[in-house]
Order: C-alpha cells, then sequence, then structure tokens
C-alpha cells in the first residue's frame, strides 16, 4: 500500500470515528435531508474555510480541519442518500449505515489510488488554499447540477463531484498532518 493510501485510511478512520459517535448521538437524522440540503451543508463547510483562509480571522472555535472532517462525512452522507434516496423514517440499522459508510471511503480511496496514477500526485505541490478552491467549485457544480435536475449535457454527475470533494478534503487534511508533523520534529 503506498504512503498516500495508509494516509487516506488514517484520515477516513478518524473520520469514521467522529461519524460513528455521532450516529450514536443522534442516530442517523440526517436521513431526513434532501440531496440539495446535504450539498448546502458541505457549501457552508467550504465556504467557511475561504473565508478563515482570506480573513486569518475565526470567531468560532471549529478550525479548518473540523470542516475539511465534515465536509468528507458529508459527502458519504450524500453518496448514501443518492443510493437510498431521503427518508423520514430514521430508525434505520446503524450496521448497514456503517458498511455503507464503508463502502463509499473504499470506492473514494480506489478513485484516489487510480487518479494518483494517472495525475502523478500533483496534488501534493498545491497550496490547501487551491484545493479548497477547487472543493468549492465542485461543490457549485453540484448545485447547478441539482437545479438542473440532474440532467447534465457532457459532464459527470453528482456522485462523482461529491467523490471528488472527499478526496480533495482527505488531501487538505494529510497536508495539515504532514505540516503538523514538520514542526513537530523540528522541535
Amino acid at each position: 500500500m503506498s504512503e498516500t493510501s495508509i494516509q487516506f485510511e488514517n484520515i477516513i478512520s478518524q473520520c469514521r470515528e467522529l461519524f460513528s459517535k455521532k450516529l450514536q448521538d443522534y442516530g442517523p437524522a440526517w436521513r431526513v435531508l434532501r440531496p440539495s440540503s446535504i450539498t448546502d451543508q458541505i457549501y457552508i463547510k467550504v465556504n467557511r474555510i475561504r473565508t478563515l483562509q482570506m480573513t486569518g480571522k475565526k470567531m468560532v472555535d471549529e478550525s479548518e480541519e473540523d470542516e475539511f472532517v465534515a465536509i468528507i462525512n458529508y459527502s458519504i452522507i450524500a453518496l448514501i442518500q443518492l443510493e437510498k434516496g431521503f427518508s423520514n423514517d430514521f430508525n434505520e440499522n446503524k450496521e448497514e449505515i456503517l458498511k455503507l459508510y464503508d463502502h463509499y471511503a473504499a470506492e473514494a480511496r480506489q478513485l484516489m489510488e487510480r487518479k494518483n496514477h494517472d495525475y502523478g500526485e500533483a496534488w501534493r505541490d498545491m497550496r490547501i488554499s487551491s484545493i479548497t478552491d477547487l472543493i468549492y467549485q465542485k461543490v457549485l457544480r453540484t448545485k447547478q447540477i441539482e437545479d438542473n435536475q440532474g440532467v447534465t449535457v457532457v459532464s459527470e454527475g453528482l456522485d462523482a463531484n461529491y467523490f471528488d470533494m472527499l478526496n480533495y478534503s482527505v488531501f487538505c487534511l494529510i497536508k495539515f498532518s504532514e505540516k503538523k508533523n514538520s514542526i513537530e520534529s523540528q522541535n
């Protein structure tokens, strides 16, 4: 397994742990959300990250890293909702939901590995702010596809955009982790 795949698994493991704890606290209440509502949640998160990056001022005690974790989890929620549809009944089997989480996380990792092969891990030379802008662009594209009732002429569908937002968020968290590790090793 490549270093990036190991880093991916570590990030997803942390995201899944939070997802699982929230699933325990709230149940799958997110099952009532329509896909457009999930997209708007991702929009809120990435817009906040961009604001923090551009202003350098934070007034709520949540970090950029926390917001990227939320984007990962909301992206997986969106993929689950695309498969299952939204529901007014959220008394679903938590083990089944966690299996779906794992399924989409594994699909995302496989996609990341294929793209990293073809693109030569170009993301490693990018700034976090640039990757954030790509996530922002993807969420705007997703909103447009939803506004068009899912009809596209030549573009990828909703699921491809959610997978990209998920993977770009993982890349940002890997970059944050590497920066933190670099600082710690210097001290």
